[in-house]
């Protein structure tokens, strides 16, 4: 693409004359310019992009886009476009020179605290039956059918996304369900996305080391539902919005979006809930195209609300009724979402990436419903631990969460980073009170933490372990350790 046609698109340049220069990329990272590229400095939280001008301009950078001019390298011959938002521009660029891949897709962005990798998955199998192969963009990995990338981060960059999405549809694909995190939509890193179908699942307290507020928290995950369905030419478009969740009922929607919602008894996608099991919740369902019977192979509520989110996605993409309930049906579940270990030692063993008090609700609620249900004597343990340089008020929050759901708490280390793991310890132990001491036990080192567990756990009892669920990686200081929850139960399991 050439310079002049790639800036076109952002306004106001058009009083300049742009070369005819080929542009080899679009880059936020100074280390990856090329001759021939755009380098746009973006203000981060620790680092500044103005700081690595320089850098991009010894690589042979043709263009600058930048907030502050007088930090440009002087002499230097290309392009310089100062902006008001490096972050703004950087989203165009990126979309432009990428095609606009989202124009060729069906796009389902997915919001929320928990569930958003549940129902993006379950998105994709609908659409998949659906005879629309769906590529999938989220905290595990991203992954079209067979091809599968690894993920750094929950949503991309910009330039990394629109690249990603290029692939998805030189590759085949016709549709994407990606997760768009609140840091994403406050960076405006999905702002040339155009979306057909947005999904609000739940907002409960996370992330408050970033946003500071829940009210800062809620104003971002708002952004998906009014500036940017505001923005898509797709019509119509599709706002699915789970009513259960009090935020979900203040969230606004743009008015040219048909809404959807789900949860609540008077929603326009309910559920009755007519058995479940540890491996199977079979339900009820009533949508604005008909109703059915799911029987869906997970368990818990919130994994129907995540199914009925998917099925909301699917029904607005045209795919039948019958085929949606079909391939939930036939759902093969997530990496690390309540994710079974199997074994020979009659145990009821779980990984769950639950890092949040309301996700960890969720699941020991699910688990405690299904005892209840069986008649069960089993006991439940949790083991958990929280993350180092994060929201520090969680920690509290998070044993008491498990203290009420579990007979027995083993409190361990999760991804420490720069932290001391006793210090975050202590800081989980202080939500610890009165009779509930006796139902916690510390192990700082994780591995010995699901060991121990595993070796105390009586037949029959229900083992949680919390906080990690698909990563494969333990990070401490600044550098990740191969570590993953499911090997090492499986080791302990062996063991026993």
């Amino acid at each position: 693409m050439k310079l002049n046609n790639l800036f076109s698109i952002i306004p106001g340049t058009s009083n300049y004359t742009l070369s005819e220069t080929e542009v080899s990329g679009v880059f936020n990272d100074a280390r990856l310019v090329v001759p021939g590229s755009v380098f746009v400095a973006i203000r981060g939280s620790k680092l500044d992009g103005h700081s690595f001008l320089g850098d991009a301009v010894a690589k042979g950078a043709a263009a600058l886009v930048v907030e502050d001019k007088s930090k440009v390298p002087a002499g230097y011959a290309g392009f310089v476009w100062q902006t008001e938002n490096s972050r703004e521009t950087l989203d165009l660029l990126a979309s432009r020179f990428y095609l606009d891949p989202g124009q060729e897709l069906f796009c389902v962005g997915v919001t929320g605290t928990n569930g958003k990798t549940s129902v993006t998955y379950m998105t994709e199998a609908i659409l998949n039956a659906g005879k629309i192969p769906t590529g999938v963009i989220g905290t595990v990995n991203h992954h079209l059918l067979d091809k599968v990338w690894p993920s750094e981060m929950t949503t991309p960059d910009p330039v990394f996304l629109q690249k990603r999405l290029r692939e998805f549809r030189d590759d085949g694909a016709m549709a994407v369900a990606m997760e768009v995190s609140s840091h994403a939509l406050d960076q405006k890193r999905v702002d040339s996305v155009p979306f057909n179908t947005v999904i609000f699942t739940n907002l409960t307290r996370d992330h408050l080391d970033y946003h500071e507020t829940m009210d800062q928290y809620f104003e971002a995950k708002q952004r998906l539902f009014t500036d940017l369905l505001w923005k898509t030419e797709k019509s119509p478009c599709y706002a699915i919005v789970n009513t259960a969740d009090k935020y979900g009922r203040r969230l606004k929607v743009a008015d040219p979006a048909v809404l959807w919602t789900y949860g609540s008894k008077d929603s326009d996608i309910r559920y009755e809930i007519l058995k479940m099991d540890f491996a199977l919740t079979h339900f009820k369902v009533h949508t604005p195209i008909g109703e059915g019977e799911i029987r869906l192979p997970m368990s818990g509520t919130h994994n129907v609300m995540n199914a009925l989110a998917a099925l909301g996605a699917g029904l607005s993409a045209g795919i039948p009724l019958d085929i949606c309930i079909s391939a939930l049906d036939s759902f093969t579940g997530v990496p690390g979402r309540l994710q079974s270990v199997p074994n020979k030692q009659d145990l009821a063993v779980f990984v769950d990436y639950a890092h949040s008090p309301d996700a960890l609700e969720n699941v020991l609620m699910a688990l405690t419903k299904v005892r209840e249900n069986l008649n069960s004597p089993a006991k439940i343990w949790t083991v958990f631990g929280c993350g180092g340089d994060r929201d520090k008020g969680k920690r509290p929050l998070m044993a008491q969460m498990a203290l009420r759901f579990s007979d027995h708490v083993v409190i361990t280390s999760d991804n420490p980073r720069t932290e001391d793991p006793q210090s975050i310890i202590n800081d989980i132990l202080a939500g610890v009170a009165g009779a509930d001491k006796s139902k916690a036990t510390v192990y700082v080192d994780r591995k010995e933490a699901i060991h121990q567990t595993m070796k105390k756990a009586q037949p029959g009892d229900v083992v949680l372990i919390a906080g990690k669920g698909h990563e494969d990686y333990q990070i401490i200081g600044k550098e990740k350790f191969p570590f993953s929850d499911v090997k090492v139960a499986e080791e302990a399991l062996q063991g026993r």
